[in-house]
């Protein structure tokens, strides 16, 4: 996976218009959450109408005694601060895409990032489970609805079955669990609808 180096933007996709679209009608600010390593970067480079903001910075020797990069042996770069998109879904509703950095010793960052969020899609590597606990924690406490997502890695196990990996995560019933391609655009896009519907639902707009 491609990663841009810190404070940069990717080549604009599509060579999509800046500007909010003219039928912007309710605009969402959403949380991109999940561990160390599990796609969030990816996701939002995937699916954000214009230039997305990363700030990525390379692993260090340092940095590896601190995070823990079991099943990630592979990952070269992490964001150190936030990962930005925006994508424009039917009816008018536009999502303003904010990742989170998945280390613990970027926790701090957590309190004004989901200021203001009206939800958070949680990415969980079914490699690692253990590794969303934490992160599911903070998105439970912080009482945000939420959807989780299930990253399909080439190598992920594909024997769980729905029932054992909504039992292993402790998900409530109404809790929407998908899985998606965080490389793939109508993926990632559909694992954002699953978390918008679960909005709705979970928020239905007041009587006019």
């Amino acid at each position: 996976m491609a990663s841009a180096t810190s404070n940069t933007v990717d080549a604009e996709p599509g060579g999509a218009d800046v500007h909010l679209p003219d039928t912007a009608r309710d605009l969402v600010k959403i949380l991109i959450t999940g561990p160390f390593g599990v796609g969030k970067t990816t996701l939002i480079r995937s699916v954000s109408e214009i230039r997305p903001l990363h700030t990525e910075e390379r692993l260090s020797e340092a940095s590896a005694r601190v995070d823990d990069l079991a099943g990630v042996r592979d990952k070269s770069t992490t964001t150190v601060a936030i990962d930005f998109g925006r994508i424009s879904l039917p009816g008018g509703i536009v999502l303003y895409l904010f990742g989170t950095p998945g280390q613990e010793r970027f926790r701090a960052l957590w309190d004004d990032l989901a200021y203001g969020a009206l939800g958070a899609l949680v990415l969980v590597d079914a490699r690692r489970i253990d590794a969303s606990f934490d992160v599911l924690g903070l998105v439970e406490e912080s009482g945000l609805p939420y959807a989780v997502a299930f990253n399909t890695f080439p190598d992920a196990p594909r024997h769980h079955t729905p029932e054992q990996l909504r039992a292993a995560l402790d998900l409530e019933p109404t809790t929407p669990m998908v899985t998606c391609d965080a490389r793939e655009t109508n993926s990632a896009a559909d694992a954002l609808l699953a978390l918008v519907q679960h909005l709705i639902d979970h928020h239905p707009p007041e009587p006019r």
